[in-house]
């Protein structure tokens, strides 16, 4: 006859079943849809425009850590028309689901993993057109004699954390709803060109980038709501 502890051991595993149950999507919330990154992305806008030759759609190897985390990824190099800057490198990662294991990846952790460390990490925001504010991250990284600064942002779902734990926390919230979103890394650097961080002069980009993508498209970048303020 079953002791108590079995019984405990039982209903405990009857528990975690039930959890997992209740933890487990069912909705798909998709704010990136019906158009391409390269369709979404102008070549030209502002004062900025592409580098001759410099847009990539980075090939994704089958079955590699890049093919099982993004479904797209776009980068391009931007120079300013009026030569009042140094370029602005533009990546752009979008994945269809994220799930446990594939989550958007951090430069924090992307960077020290090619041998570069992170020299100054602030918590910022991309000021919008429209008065909205892009919560954001503005990093410094480090290798040999060169400076690189980043200003990016992550949208998963409607959410847009900026730490690992407040992207575990959105993601829990999402599953609580029953639901699970597709996700978006929106990144901009540029080697160290005057004493300061170029943050300010990046987040002018991004924000200015936003302001040209195609209404029906920005949802997907920055969520619904901003996408609203831009407009």
């Amino acid at each position: 006859m079953p002791d108590r502890r079995e019984f405990l051991v039982g209903g405990l595993g009857v528990g975690a079943f039930g959890l997992s149950e209740y933890l487990r999507p069912r909705q798909s919330i998709r704010l990136f849809s019906g158009i391409t990154l390269d369709q979404a992305i102008p070549q030209t806008f502002g004062r900025w425009r592409e580098h001759p030759g410099g847009a990539v759609i980075a090939p994704v190897t089958p079955n590699s850590l890049a093919d099982r985390l993004y479904s797209a990824t776009l980068t391009r190099i931007y120079y300013p028309i009026d030569e009042s800057g140094p370029p602005v490198m533009l990546l752009i990662a979008y994945g269809g689901v994220q799930s446990d294991l594939l989550q958007l990846h951090r430069p924090e952790s992307c960077y020290p993993a090619v041998g570069l460390g992170i020299a100054q990490r602030e918590m910022g925001e991309v000021e919008l057109a429209g008065g909205g504010r892009i919560p954001s991250v503005f990093l410094t990284a480090y290798g040999q004699d060169r400076l690189e600064d980043i200003v990016y942002w992550t949208r998963l779902g409607e959410a847009l954390p900026r730490t690992a734990a407040e992207q575990r926390s959105d993601r829990l919230r999402a599953a609580m709803r029953g639901t699970v979103g597709d996700g978006m890394l929106v990144r901009a650097s540029t080697v160290r060109y005057k004493d300061a961080p170029a943050w300010p002069y990046l987040a002018r980009f991004l924000s200015e980038l936003m302001q040209n993508v195609p209404g029906r498209a920005r949802a997907g970048f920055v969520g619904t709501q901003l996408a609203r303020a831009i407009a």
